[in-house]
């Protein structure tokens, strides 16, 4: 989109207008975790914080964009969005809102209903953000003065906001049409998978840059998978779930056809959660264009002691159990990535089908943990910029 508009409004005036905006929804701010405790307990409080879909924070700098008279750039954390220009300076609070908030239908968000509006069986109606492009700036999510919410309290920098302002994420019901029956959360405090993105926690540059050795892969574009072997007992998950032995599940379908439980026993295998991303027909939109599922591992948790895998040691398991991992990019040992900017230039790339790639995740060859994260492992992920505009 080129043409010049006022994506961003003012906030509310007064405190009774701004309940106005609090329609009592759960909110279900997405989890990005990743659990490693210190010890051989199960995993509690040593996970990545929930993102923060709506957040305080403070405006980092104002730019202008080039032949606009009524837009300009406002950042903030490692994000760039395109608002009304002179509605906020450097140094304001602001309320930030991430790409993928889903944000309810009230009279001070009908201004997004034009371009954002969004409406299916399983989120209902409300408001989608995404990645959008204004006067050829990226613009991703949207900032509104600090009046958008109740007055007569004070706000931290970074405070979450999300279900303070009835925010959701964007999802969809199912990324596949044949995950099958679930019969439980979860099971032996399984992380759920996910990553940082950079631009909102910029001060994984300088964790970065302290790393003895780093790598990079390519982020699959399909639905996370996770199967486990624990005590002898082999199961399958999905991102929230533990799914039934049965063949309406087309993870279990793929672990028979492999033979991956009776491989594991085989090769006396120790208590692991391999994790992965699981691509095909009938997933997202099957932008690798395969003609039949295929899993590639990511991550692999020891179960006794919840300590990740390093690179050497995940890739030693998957040639062993004869499974296919992601696509490896790039292995260092100084971080060479500076900036920002540098990230979301290296993101770039398509898939051997010609579809822009969703990104690239990042991480130490051997895991670190992170003060940022509650001593979780370090990593992050940077989104493909190209691929967000055709989401």
């Amino acid at each position: 989109m080129s043409e010049e508009r006022e994506p961003v409004r003012a906030g509310l005036d007064t405190e009774k207008e701004s309940q106005k905006i609090m329609p009592g929804r759960e909110a279900a701010a997405d989890s990005e975790t990743a659990k490693i405790p210190e010890s051989s307990e199960t995993p509690e409080t040593t996970e990545i914080p929930e993102r923060k879909l709506a957040s305080v924070q403070r405006v980092e700098a104002v730019t202008p964009i080039e032949g606009a008279d009524l837009i300009e750039c406002i950042h903030v954390l490692g994000w760039t969005v395109v608002g009304k220009k002179g509605e906020l300076h450097e140094g304001d609070l602001c309320v930030y809102f991430e790409i993928d908030s889903f944000l309810p239908v009230c009279e001070q968000f009908e201004f997004l209903r034009k371009s954002c509006y969004r409406s299916n069986p399983y989120m209902g109606e409300g408001f989608r953000l995404k990645t959008q492009r204004f006067r050829g700036q990226i613009s991703q999510g949207l900032i509104l003065p600090l009046t958008i919410l109740p007055q007569g309290r004070d706000y931290t920098i970074g405070e979450d906001v999300t279900e303070l302002l009835g925010v959701r994420k964007w999802e969809t019901e199912e990324r596949s049409t044949d995950l099958g029956n679930t019969v439980g959360s979860l099971p032996f405090g399984i992380p759920k998978t996910g990553e940082v993105r950079i631009q909102s926690c910029p001060k994984l540059l300088g964790e970065f840059a302290k790393v003895p050795s780093y790598y990079i892969s390519t982020k699959m574009d399909g639905t996370s998978a996770t199967m486990y072997w624990k005590d002898g007992k082999f199961g399958v998950c999905g991102r929230n779930y533990e799914f039934a032995e049965d063949d309406r599940s087309v993870f279990w379908r793929y672990a028979k056809a492999h033979d991956l439980a009776a491989k594991m026993s085989a090769c006396e295998i120790p208590d692991v959660a391999i994790q992965g991303e699981f691509c095909g027909p009938g997933i997202q939109k099957n932008r690798l264009k395969l003609k039949k599922p295929e899993w590639y591992v990511f991550t692999v948790i020891d179960l006794n002691t919840y300590l990740r895998y390093s690179l050497k040691a995940m890739l030693e398991l998957c040639e062993k159990l004869g499974l296919q991992h992601v696509p490896i990019e790039e292995q260092g040992e100084v971080f060479p990535y500076k900036t920002i900017d540098e990230l979301l230039e290296r993101a770039k790339g398509k898939y051997p089908s010609g579809s822009n790639k969703e990104g690239i995740v990042i991480r130490p060859a051997e895991p670190v943990p992170c003060w940022l994260f509650h001593n979780a492992p370090l990593s992050m992920k940077v989104l493909n910029n190209d691929y967000l505009l055709k989401e």
